[in-house]
């Protein structure tokens, strides 16, 4: 151990190398629960290119696991430690090097918090359009590491659409450039989507070349109340099948509405067994608006109450981004699962969850992205209550494998880390993970990057 710091230290700033007990503890977790963690040895905080090399030519000297990561708002257990490792932060690596409104991209270190980068390319008109609901903490390396999504994916698409090109340390410290800066380009395997996604197991990203779109017009927003899921999600895909491609469209279940109402007391309806949310960035979005309306009394829709302005609207999406913040504040601890399925297996889902909840007598509250058929049933429990904390983790894998059996996948975009490890080669089958295998072994020999995660 005294050798690993020594090294470490040898090529990193003083203050970069961090040894306090007390510390090591706050970096040990993301934000997943049943996910354990180990102590580390040490955590590093670079902020250069050169000084992640200097870590990862360091450990894999020693024979060191390394675990990157951004900062920890995942729902998986991909950031969290395992014993005796160096955690490597990267969010010192913080700065937007560049803005190009030509070509439409941004590159940037992997510390840049989603929200400061939205923000900053709307000063040239432009758009990033990833916006997972934690967007005001989570980092671009992680929204990379994870294959993040957000609530404007039914339209926009999730985060490895975005990902022109990565500057990534390899375990052995060298540095792999992969991808483009330009619009198109089909030279060799694609390494970049390889990268998206694969939570820290095969690099560490230390830049990225990221795709822009022209900033749209506000989104104005309705929402409709459903007396069932089932009608809700009948309204989801009768709006997609009509061709409408909505800026967003969201659902939440009452238990969530009432989670929301009892954080933010903001009066949203509690006697209603459902709420979609539906929004258009278009030039005109009233007559689409419309439409969707008419599509949800059609479905069963009690009441549609389309917002008069862009600030309305935004409230309602600042409920819905808050509803996996609520659900967790119900009793304390929660279980958030991430099971997509496809559109017209929706009802279905949602209809299982319920029953799996009464058979497990616990409080599951449905938020989903609906338009892309990403569902987060999210398991509320009493940590300290042995028995109800047994039901939570008995009631997530009974979940899972719903999710599966409705043709749909266990993760959509918060990843496997730890927490659904067990789940990917149910999904996967032997051929696949023998091939995910021999790709891992190709990028880190020594399996020392993040290892335990994923498979």
């Amino acid at each position: 151990m005294s050798e690993l710091i020594e090294r470490l230290s040898a090529g990193l700033p003083a203050e970069a190398v961090l040894t306090d007990p007390d510390v090591l503890a706050s970096y040990a977790h993301d934000m997943a629960g049943f996910c354990p963690a180990g102590t580390p040895a040490a955590v590093a905080v670079p902020r250069t290119v050169e000084q992640v090399r200097h870590v990862m030519r360091t450990a894999d000297a020693l024979r060191v696991p390394v675990v990157p990561q951004g900062a920890r708002t995942g729902l998986s257990g991909a950031a969290n430690a395992v014993e005796g490792c160096v955690l490597l932060s990267l969010l010192r690596m913080d700065r937007i090097l560049e803005i190009d409104p030509v070509e439409r991209i941004a590159v940037v270190e992997p510390g840049v918090v989603n929200a400061t980068l939205s923000r900053a390319v709307a000063e040239h008109g432009l758009f990033y359009p990833p916006d997972p609901s934690s967007w005001e903490m989570c980092t671009i390396g992680g929204n990379i590491g994870t294959g993040s999504g957000g609530l404007c994916c039914v339209k926009y698409g999730v985060t490895a659409e975005y990902v022109l090109g990565l500057d990534v340390v390899l375990a052995d410290g060298r540095l792999l450039s992969t991808g483009r800066r330009t619009a198109k380009g089909v030279a060799g395997y694609d390494l970049t989507r390889l990268i998206v996604g694969s939570e820290g197991s095969l690099g560490i990203v230390v830049g990225a070349t990221l795709a822009l779109r022209a900033e749209p017009p506000q989104q104005l927003a309705l929402a409709a109340e459903f007396p069932s899921t089932d009608a809700a999600c009948e309204a989801v895909c009768r709006i997609m099948e009509a061709g409408h491609t909505p800026s967003l469209l969201e659902l939440m279940d009452r238990t969530t509405l009432r989670a929301v109402n009892d954080m933010t007391k903001m009066g949203l309806p509690e006697t209603t067994e459902a709420l979609l949310l539906a929004a258009f960035d278009t030039p005109d979005p009233a007559p689409r608006l419309h439409a969707v309306g008419e599509l949800c009394t059609a479905a069963g829709a009690t009441e549609v109450v389309p917002a008069e302005d862009p600030a309305e609207s935004e409230l309602l999406l600042k409920a819905r981004r808050a509803a996996l913040t609520a659900l967790d504040a119900v009793k304390g601890t929660s279980m958030i699962d991430d099971v997509c399925v496809p559109r017209g297996r929706l009802a279905a889902l949602l209809k299982g969850t319920a029953e799996i909840a009464e058979r497990h007598g616990l409080t599951i509250g449905v938020c989903a992205h609906a338009g892309d058929g990403n569902t987060h049933p999210t398991v509320c429990f009493d940590a300290a209550d042995e028995d109800e904390a047994r039901r939570a983790r008995a009631s997530f894998d009974e979940i899972m494998e719903l999710g599966l059996r409705l043709g749909g996948t266990i993760t959509g975009e918060h990843g496997v880390g730890t927490l659904k490890k067990s789940w990917l080669a149910e999904e996967l089958g032997p051929v696949s993970l023998e091939l995910h295998r021999g790709i891992k072994r190709a990028f880190d020999p020594h399996g020392i990057l993040n290892p335990g995660k994923v498979f």
